[in-house]
């Protein structure tokens, strides 16, 4: 009974912790949350709630809506009438881990809960407290920002208790985000369509992405005009000089930017002035969690959940502080081994005379130290073990901690001037006299911004090498990429960084965002449902509201508010919007239908109307909502009729310059192609604005030139044709029938294998699965997919089971390759451990791999076909 039983979030931490205590500690990991709200249903019966027969109409529905309610507060797990009582429950997932852990803690004295130090973990050793028996061990909490020895060592000496004003904080948002979105979806469901939700922050994220969407659809791109040339000195050295514009000069039009050129080619271009003077350029502070995700997104294409997960990674095994802070400050002792690094590798001139100091801002959520390496001496080339995504990551933290102890660069800057007539053209360049914290921190801008002018003297004669005249608009507002909506985020108070990752993710699984380009495309669905929300929420949408939340979030954690009484508070301006926006009359306006006049080709009595459902915008028949012997329920999948999707600011202008204008509200239009031959513009306000245009033309879908595919079948023509699911290309021959989708790019859907027939049974249905080919890989699908949606991966066994080489080799009859999988079938069945291998796909090299797995997790064995044999590696 002498040993101490100490419990973490994640088995990595698990491994990384136990290194440096002794055998005197057992540790185990809960893999995160233990408890939880209902997922919907709760696992206590519900109670039959009949209403009497004779009792007054007015007393039914009184009945009726006090069951109702009954079966909300039931699903959310939340009871806000009634002191915001909550039932957790055990994650089902999480139900044998519990066991473990009861059964570990039954030999030891004293349970150590060394979950993360935020709210969050706070908010997991509160719980696993409570699962466990809160008065049947004795328990300590014990925190730590890094996973290194000393500071696990130190935590350990000094325990404390679980901080139940953080404990509270957490559930104050998460009670608050349970109740909206409980309360608000049904809402959307009844006034827009089904299968929507809403969020209390990420709706009001969305927001963000929808004004600005609205702005790019209002903006009318003006025309201007750019000019520039190079000119050559002796040494036939190029500089380039741009025509100086100041923000209050009219656009350059057409007319004169041509008889500039002409001033240009006809002119002796001569030096007129040439000015240099010293600048300096500051180094940044060390990553907090928002400037990590902005920075992890524009210099190594991470998305901001990808950034986290690596983080994450980094984190447990030892090698950075803890990755979700507010506060930019570093520990005296992270600024002596930085400095010690850089005078012992850089020399004494890159060491300042005195340490540089990062205070925090006024709302960071706890005063942690920025996220920083363990040890400054430790590079990402040392970093044997991690993966290659944790080494680029690790290296843009690492030179952002020492490049913050560097001292400033140095630059002297030049401008030369040419003069012609009343215009002005410019040529500048920037020269490093020292490199300062660039030495460490690189950035494609430093290398842009350095270019250096050669010698240049007034009245120094120039040569004209070349001039560019080029047309532009002027651009929209712009696109948010994901670091700029954090920033966005960060700059409005909305949420908190370490809630950005989730906050991100969730707009876009709910269907409402899609990114293209590393850009935020709103999806019609979202802007309809973002709009109503603002029209009928004006608390819970408002960018301050929320803000304001988040700081009484912090007060809570700091043990300066009561959180039921803060919720009690915004809880019932909620309920306020929620009964107005539910008022037939005067509440949230619904999603209705636009009619056009285009003749069903169906019934060809009613017209079809212009829809906008969750899973896009579509055409249905007028006599939908008919009586049935006269109902039609015909309905047209739209596809867009934009050539291609934007890439930047300039490209958004050019576009919207040939977008046709609404005739009614003058907003850009979207436009979608019915058949080649007819187009549909759409005003991008509808349904609140019902104008539309329908064109006849002869339409390409992105770039198809017409039926140019010969069917893989038969060899007869394909051609394109209009389906249930959109366009799709279809054999000509009446006997063979074979189809190939049409992808977002306009090339056709690549061959694939043929579905092959197995015996092995679903999971989930009682169905039985095929093997089945695509554009990621070998899997298992249920035969009656998409009746019964289940598919998984197969193992080598199953796969084995399954196929031999001549049914392999007929199903795939009609790739360029036919043997693409035989290899497959000699891959081996088990690791080295007898763990079964399971048959994965990596798409950047269009190749298959073996992973195995042990009771449905990874082991980290793999094993990789090198074009002769199959290759294990055991971790």
């Amino acid at each position: 009974m002498s040993k101490t039983l100490v419990i973490v979030e994640s088995p990595a931490k698990a491994k990384t912790i136990s290194k440096y205590l002794g055998s005197n500690y057992i540790v185990k990991s809960s893999v995160g949350h233990i408890r939880d709200l209902p997922k919907g249903k709760s696992k206590k019966p519900a109670q039959r709630n009949t209403i009497p027969k004779d009792l007054p109409d007015d007393e039914k529905r009184r009945l009726k809506k006090i069951n109702e309610r009954k079966r909300l507060v039931r699903r959310m797990g939340i009871d806000p009438d009634n002191d915001w009582a909550a039932n957790y429950e055990i994650i089902p997932e999480k139900e044998k881990v519990i066991k473990e852990l009861k059964t570990a803690a039954k030999s030891v004295e004293s349970i150590f809960l060394a979950t993360d130090l935020d709210r969050e973990g706070e908010a997991i050793a509160w719980h696993l407290k409570e699962a466990l028996g809160a008065d049947k061990f004795n328990y300590s909490r014990v925190r730590f920002n890094q996973i290194t020895k000393d500071a696990i060592l130190e935590s350990f000496e000094d325990p404390k208790e679980i901080d139940t004003s953080l404990v509270e904080a957490q559930q104050a948002r998460r009670f608050l985000d349970r109740v909206v979105g409980f309360e608000l979806s049904p809402l959307l469901w009844a006034k827009i369509a089904r299968n929507l939700s809403a969020g209390r922050v990420q709706s009001v994220a969305l927001r963000l992405l929808v004004e600005r969407e609205h702005s790019i659809q209002q903006f009318k791109p003006d025309e201007f005009w750019e000019i520039s040339f190079n000119a050559e000195n002796d040494q036939n050295t190029s500089i380039a000089f741009n025509l100086n514009r100041r923000k209050a000069d009219p656009l350059l039009q057409a007319d004169e930017a041509k008889q500039i050129e002409e001033l240009i080619r006809t002119s002796d271009l001569v030096v007129s002035e040439v000015t240099q003077k010293p600048v300096k350029s500051k180094p940044k502070p060390p990553f907090i969690t928002s400037t990590l995700q902005q920075a992890a997104s524009t210099k190594l294409g991470f998305n901001v959940k990808r950034t986290m997960r690596t983080a994450q990674k980094l984190y447990e095994n030892g090698l950075i502080t803890y990755m979700r802070t507010d506060a930019p400050a570093l520990s005296p002792e992270s600024i002596a081994d930085a400095r010690m690094y850089i005078e012992t590798n850089l020399g004494d001139k890159y060491l300042t005379n005195a340490p540089r100091i990062y205070s925090s801002s006024e709302n960071a959520q706890e005063a942690h130290e920025a996220i920083r390496p363990t040890n400054a001496s430790t590079k990402s080339e040392g970093l044997i073990s991690s993966s290659d995504e944790e080494k680029r990551l690790y290296e843009l933290i690492w030179q952002q901690f020492i490049g913050s102890q560097l001292p400033d660069a140095e630059y002297l800057a030049t401008n030369a001037k040419i003069q012609l007539d009343e215009y002005i053209f410019s040529a500048t360049g920037r020269e490093v006299v020292f490199d300062g914290f660039t030495r460490i921190v690189k950035s494609k801008s430093d290398d842009q911004d350095s270019s250096i002018l050669p010698p240049l003297a007034v009245n120094q004669n120039l040569t004209l090498k070349d001039l560019e005249n080029k047309q532009k608009y002027t651009k929209p507002p712009a696109r948010f990429s994901e670091a700029a909506l954090v920033k966005e985020l960060e700059k409005k108070g909305i949420g908190r960084p370490s809630t950005y990752a989730n906050i991100i993710s969730t707009i876009q699984d709910r269907g409402y965002v899609e990114i293209q380009n590393r850009r935020f495309f709103v999806k019609k669905i979202g802007m309809i449902v973002t709009d109503r929300l603002v029209n009928s929420f004006d608390d819970i949408m408002d960018y301050s509201f929320t803000a304001n939340f988040e700081d009484e979030l912090d007060r809570i954690a700091n043990g300066e508010l009561n959180w039921k009484e803060v919720l009690d508070s915004y809880y019932s301006a909620f309920q306020d919007d929620l009964l107005s926006a539910m008022d037939e009359e005067n509440g949230m306006v619904p999603n209705l239908p636009t009619m056009t006049n285009i003749n069903c080709p169906d019934c060809k009595k009613n017209k079809l109307t212009i829809r906008n459902a969750s899973n896009g915008v579509f055409l249905g028949c007028a006599g939908y909502s008919l009586p049935a012997d006269e109902q039609c329920k015909k309905t047209l999948n739209l596809i867009s009729g934009d050539e291609a999707v934007s890439v930047d600011d300039q490209e958004e202008a050019e576009h919207l310059v040939t977008k046709r204008r609404c005739p009614k509200c003058d907003t850009s239009m979207d436009n979608y192609l019915l058949d080649e031959n007819h187009k549909l513009h759409v005003c991008s306000n509808n349904p609140d604005c019902d104008g539309f245009e329908v064109e006849e033309g002869t339409f390409k879908i992105k770039g198809y030139d017409g039926p140019t595919l010969s069917c893989h079948k038969c060899g007869s023509e394909m051609q394109l044709k209009t389906g249930r699911f959109g366009k799709y290309f279809g054999c000509m021959n009446d006997n063979c029938g074979a189809t190939r989708a049409l992808q977002r790019n306009g090339e056709p859907k690549p061959i694939v294998m043929e579905p092959i027939s197995t015996e092995i049974p679903c999971i989930k249905f009682e169905d039985t699965y095929l093997l089945r080919d695509s554009m990621k890989g070998l899997f298992f699908a249920a035969s009656k997919y998409p009746k019964n949606r289940e598919t998984r991966a197969p193992s080598v066994e199953e796969f084995n089971q399954v196929v031999t080489e001549e049914t392999l080799l007929d199903a795939c009859k009609y790739l360029e390759d036919q043997a693409k999988h035989t290899h497959l079938l000699d891959a081996p069945k088990k690791d080295i451990d007898g763990n079964p291998y399971i048959i994965r796909y990596n798409k950047a090299e269009d190749t298959h791999y073996l992973a195995s797995e042990k009771e449905g997790k990874k082991t980290g064995n793999t094993a990789s076909h090198n074009g002769d044999k199959w290759v294990e590696v055991t971790k």
